[in-house]
Formats: structure tokens, sequence, C-alpha cells
């Protein structure tokens, strides 16, 4: 049964969500006998999978395919223009893709397609966030790529932590999201400053908390703090760092209230009224927190890849990363970037080629080469270009506990003023660590 998180009655708010949360010919719809079928036809036909481990050959006629994308920026359209004109030219089976760019636009991407698929536009496949997912597939807009998958003799690949993220975004019990490639949180720490107080890289996470306190210092003996411990987000967008704080605990999302996810809350309490973090983090972003590390003020802070040349430049050798490490459970944030296949196409065993090729075929490896994004292959994971980079290990090691916040029809609002204005009360001792937690509860799960 689907879990059913949105609904074709709720729509438009539906819609305002995939705005604020922030990727092509005709076919059956998709029914359960239609899903049999093809359960029935992927397992006779997975003997024959070819050697590169997708779909049949003999199942698969000349065909064109077309893939809607977007591109971050110039460099990365014309990468994917020339990784399409690659597969082209080498699949062998006569597939075409047309790759077709559209811009991001701060969300309005998923907007324009899903008008686009509900006006029968002939889109096959296309480029994805897992904000997504619930809204297209009650809406019976997308293929369910399970037998796809299952008969992919590269299926294994892939981590089953990173499958078992595209199932909860969908329905609970059907894939309809092909991984591409992701960005798991990591903590960022200064090496030098680390020696100065005397500890070593923390594995635990007792470890980390005690780190955040002895890497809090007064370095002139003029009685003021000159470097925090930890660069805390307190604003808009500190929901995925804090996570790791209740994980590490032994909470959970799934339940916010437990005395296990209140501890964590009151750890992220502590650190801030003991004065290990700076005394801004109520109000601090992005932006702030990675100022705050790049000055050498924080010797801490919690994001993923896309700043690490940045602090490689600013830093040189003097900047490491380590994952979050694990108390009683683990958890951190993973950014994702899918494909998906629409239950419209009529050639789907083509398109699966097609997003086949970008999750673990040569793709995959140019994409995330040339993106700086983490691949989501166990085998382009394993080169030397990933290997020597101590971010990209970091991430590489993180992605087995990472997850997201549970995709609700009230995430958007809870990420954008529930949890900041919430969190921001507990920090400040307005309220209690249980009275914040038991208000998160209720605003994203009323």
């Amino acid at each position: 049964m689907k879990k059913s998180l949105f609904g074709k009655e709720t729509m438009a708010i539906a819609m305002a969500a995939l705005m604020a949360a922030g990727t092509m010919t005709g076919c059956s719809s998709g029914s359960k006998e239609t899903t049999e079928a093809v359960k029935e036809t992927a397992a006779a036909t997975t003997v024959a999978a070819s050697k590169e481990g997708q779909a049949p050959a003999e199942e698969i006629k000349p065909c064109e395919i077309k893939f809607r994308y977007w591109a971050d920026n110039t460099d990365y359209s014309q990468l994917m223009q020339d990784i399409i004109k690659k597969f082209n030219a080498e699949n062998g089976k006569g597939i075409t893709v047309i790759g077709e760019e559209s811009p991001w636009d701060g969300g309005a991407y998923s907007e324009n397609l899903f008008n686009a698929k509900m006006g029968g536009g002939d889109v096959d496949c296309a480029t994805w966030k897992l904000t997504s997912t619930p809204l297209f597939v009650n809406n019976d807009l997308l293929a369910d790529l399970t037998p796809m998958i299952d008969a992919w003799d590269k299926k294994s690949d892939i981590d089953d932590n990173i499958y078992n993220i595209m199932v909860e975004a969908g329905d609970m019990q059907r894939i309809y999201v092909m991984p591409f490639n992701i960005q798991v949180l990591y903590v960022y720490y200064r090496p030098s400053i680390f020696k100065k107080a005397g500890i070593e890289v923390p594995k635990t996470y007792e470890e980390f908390l005690q780190a955040i306190e002895k890497c809090t210092m007064d370095t002139n003996g003029d009685g003021k703090t000159d470097i925090y411990g930890f660069g805390m987000r307190g604003a808009k967008g500190g929901q995925e760092p804090w996570g790791s704080f209740v994980y590490g605990r032994g909470g959970s999302f799934k339940d916010l209230t437990t005395p296990e996810a209140v501890q964590g809350m009151q750890d992220f309490i502590d650190i801030y009224q003991k004065g290990y973090v700076p005394p801004t983090a109520t109000s601090d972003g992005f932006s702030e927190i990675i100022a705050n590390f790049q000055s050498g003020l924080a010797a801490m802070t919690i994001h993923h890849t896309g700043s690490s040349k940045d602090m490689e430049k600013l830093f040189g050798d003097d900047v490491s990363a380590f994952p979050f490490p694990a108390g009683k459970s683990q958890w951190t944030s993973m950014g994702d970037t899918e494909t998906v296949i629409f239950e419209s196409c009529e050639n789907k065993q083509a398109a699966f080629e097609w997003v086949s090729y970008l999750a673990a075929g040569e793709g995959q490896k140019m994409w995330c080469e040339g993106t700086g994004n983490v691949p989501v292959s166990k085998s382009v994971q394993a080169s030397d270009f990933f290997q020597n980079n101590r971010f990209m290990k970091a991430s590489i090691e993180g992605q087995g506990h990472a997850g997201i916040v549970p995709i609700l029809d009230t995430t958007t609002e809870w990420i954008s003023n529930i949890w900041p204005n919430t969190v921001s009360q507990a920090l400040t001792g307005s309220i209690s660590a249980k009275q914040c937690m038991q208000t998160l509860q209720d605003g994203l799960y009323q």
C-alpha cells in the first residue's frame, strides 16, 4: 500500500512546497498488473543481461530517449552534453539520448516538470530531487524501477543504504528513483588547532563533544575566547548537522520526543550555553559558519565537499575532515541528485540503459570527477581520484549511515520556520530541551 504523502487534492500545496524545498514518450498507467508483468519479464531475462549489466539487448530497439536535466553552470552543462554524446556513440543498441537542459530556478524546475507531465509532455526521464517524489508517485507519473534494478548486475555496486533512502522517498515499498550522485555532510577541522588543544580526531560521539570543549580556547590570555570549538548553524538549514547530535544519543527523526532524542537536543543546548560555539550561532546560516571556520574563529564545522576547494586553497594541508562520529547511533545528512524514468516512457528498458550508465557506468565517473560530487558507485569511489581526496573519503565513509529529513507535506514549513525558531528558543533558555523536541515533533508530524 502506498504511503500517501501528497494526495491529488493537495496538489497546490505540494507545488508550493516544491518551490521552497530546494529532475520522454507516452505509455500505460502504473497498474498492479503492469508492474507484475514487468517484474516477470525482468526475472525471465536476467540471464540475458548485457556485459555492462544493464537491460537485455534483445528487448531494446533503436529509439530516442528525451532526457531533461539541470546544470549549475555552463561547465556542468557542457559536461552533461559530453556524457550524452559518448553514450550515444558507444551504447551499441541504437539508443539516442536527446538532452534538454532546464534551469533549476530555485525549485521551479520540479514544478515545470510536473506541469509538463500532467499536460502529457513527452519527456522520458530526468534528473531529480527526492523532495519531488511523493507528489509524482501519487499522481502515477513515475515508473517503478524495482524490477529493472533487481535484474541489474551492477545493483550491488551501490550501497544498500542509498537504495533504502530512495525507497523511503517513494512509498516505502518500491524504488522510483535511480541513484546518481550525493553530498554527505562531514566535520571539517583544523589539524593545527587540534594539535594546540592536544587532541586527536574523535572516534566516538562522546569524544566529539569533548573535542568541542577542548578546542574552545583563549589563546592570548586576555580572558576572552579566541577560538570556539564548533561552528553551529542555528538558522535555516541547521536541522541537518543538528540531526547528527540527536542520533548520536540514540534518537531519530521517527520520534523526536524519546529520552535519547531529548538528550541529543540537550547536548546541542549545552555547547551553546557553555560558550563552545560563537554567540551568534542562533542566527548563523551557511555563510556565517563557513566564514567563522575560514577566519579561524571556529575549530570545526559541518558541511560537504562543495566547500572543500575553497578550504584547501585557503589552508593547504591545515584543513581536513572526518565523518560525524558514532554514538549510540550514527547519522549524517545526505544531499541528493537522482534520475527517474516516467511511466509514460514507451522505451523504459532503453531509458534504464541511460540512467544506469549515469549511476554506475562511464557517465558516473565523468560526472563526479567533473563536478566534485560524491559518486554512488563503489567501483568509481575506489579509484585513486576519490581515494586520494581526504574530503571525498570522509564523504564515502559517511554514506552508509547518511539519510534525509522525512519528506512530508509539513517538511518545508518545519525546515523554514518551525525548526530555527524553536531551536533558537531552546538555545537561549526560553524553553527546555523536552519542550523543544515536543514542538518539533508536533510540527513535523501534525
